[in-house]
């Protein structure tokens, strides 16, 4: 582990974040398991980077400017190289707001092909919900939509020097712009927020989509040289396959109670109180985002 805590955003050095290596050249700063409203909520995300010969690349830059500076402080503490390219994984809160903290530094902006229009959709929310995130006054320009993308259903490779990244970019699932990074130098996949490990999955595009997708995660011919997997929340692994299965368990589950109640004739608001009162999980911050997914799938399967 290097680094500390993140420093303030304005006055005096910016300390950088605590990051691990998890392999030769890629850095993880692993996100607190709290609530989106909860103090310290602007660093909840997986963020990290992956360091070439030539230059580096940021994926996800946390949920605040601060954040973001203490990133790019981190950066600095590991290579003299250039960072080319802040790539996002989504369009969440927790992972885009530290990007106007690289935007001096001349960085490629890269995405879903999704991404620049989601970001456009929820810019009012970050302005009015997020603002102590920004720098004040809190402005629009913080928000960076991407300067490429990547279609949907295609591959971009990014050369950072003597290793490759492959971004792919993947239909609606936990949102409509996922998309995730393999490094085959380590053979380091970083799957945003398609992968979720203690912390409950939160559903914010298609519980159908998600779990097709997971079965597509789990079926790539580079399952079999990921050695290490860097989730969007949790701890940092080394088994895709399992980190996979447990978190397809709560979604299909998810999806066979809202379809079991749908069909009992259920109203949403029985299927939520049924929610509340389910037994306590081991998954993390259940009580605060399992209702929510609840109502989210509900709406999506109450007319398939």
């Amino acid at each position: 582990m290097t680094g500390g805590a993140a420093g303030g955003a304005g006055g005096g050095a910016v300390v950088p974040l605590d990051v691990e290596e998890v392999a030769p050249g890629v850095f993880v700063h692993r996100g607190k398991p709290l609530a989106l409203d909860a103090p310290g909520h602007d660093d909840i995300a997986n963020i990290g980077f992956i360091i070439g010969t030539s230059c580096v690349a940021v994926i996800d830059t946390g949920g605040s400017v601060r954040i973001g500076r203490a990133l790019h402080a981190a950066v600095k503490a590991q290579t003299s190289v250039p960072i080319c390219y802040v790539i996002n994984t989504h369009v969440h809160v927790d992972h885009v707001l530290g990007d106007a903290a690289f935007t001096d530094e001349g960085a490629v902006f890269v995405g879903h092909e999704l991404l620049g229009a989601a970001l456009a959709r929820s810019r009012d929310f970050f302005l009015q919900s997020h603002a102590a995130d920004l720098d004040a006054p809190a402005s629009a320009a913080q928000i960076i939509g991407p300067s490429r993308s990547v279609a949907i259903g295609s591959d971009m490779a990014l050369d950072l020097g003597g290793r490759a990244l492959v971004l792919h970019a993947w239909p609606r699932a936990h949102t409509d712009c996922d998309l995730t990074v393999y490094d085959a130098s380590s053979g380091t996949l970083w799957t945003g927020d398609l992968l979720f490990v203690q912390r409950t999955p939160a559903v914010d595009g298609s519980i159908k989509g998600w779990l097709a997708v997971s079965d597509a995660l789990a079926s790539l011919p580079l399952r079999a040289v990921v050695k290490h997997v860097v989730p969007g929340h949790g701890a940092p692994g080394t088994d895709l396959a399992r980190a996979l299965a447990v978190q397809r368990r709560y979604l299909q589950g998810l999806a066979d109670t809202v379809r079991a109640q749908i069909a009992r004739g259920e109203p949403l608001q029985d299927a939520l109180q049924e929610a509340r009162r389910a037994p306590r999980s081991e998954w993390l911050l259940w009580d605060a985002t399992h209702p929510r997914n609840v109502a989210r799938v509900y709406q999506e399967l109450e007319w398939e």
